[in-house]
């Protein structure tokens, strides 16, 4: 599997881009590049459990169950994806729940001279299509370009 790689140059101190990054009323302005109206409930403490929630067409809570397989403050966190919320049920076990199950993202901070480096690592579980590594990158760019603006600001 390979693994894909974004980055992004923030005009801050990482303790407030991390802040900015994980906080729960600023987490949804840069990811809703993903999924419109997305939040999370749980911590990111390692080994606990995190949901990446948003509701869907009908207006039923879906996304994804999450576990912090590690944390390090201001540095690094990783998420490992573990099932889904469909129709606003955990479901871990399912067929469907576990195509993902395994998949990291990590995030790591890097201060330069006052500004921040913002390195993530997507580890998937299976091959991605060319096509959607097109997709991906651009929605990735995107979302850490919002990151950014909104630590900036």
């Amino acid at each position: 599997m390979e693994k894909l790689h974004f980055s992004i140059i923030i005009n801050a101190p990482k303790k407030k881009v991390w802040e900015t990054m994980l906080g729960k009323d600023t987490y949804g302005k840069w990811a809703d590049v993903f999924i419109p109206e997305i939040y999370y409930t749980g911590d990111w403490s390692k080994g606990s459990k995190i949901l990446f929630l948003a509701p869907d067409e009908t207006g039923k809570i879906s996304g994804t169950v999450n576990r912090i397989k590690d944390y390090k403050p201001y540095e690094f966190v990783s998420i490992e994806n573990i099932g889904m919320v469909k129709d606003e049920q955990e479901d871990i076990t399912s067929k469907e729940a576990t195509v993902y199950a395994g998949a990291l993202e990590n995030y790591t901070l890097k201060e330069l001279d006052g500004s921040t480096e913002v390195l993530v690592e997507l580890f998937p579980v299976m091959d991605i299509p060319e096509d959607y590594k097109e997709i991906y990158h651009g929605m990735w760019q995107e979302a850490l370009e919002k990151l950014k603006e909104l630590v900036e600001k």
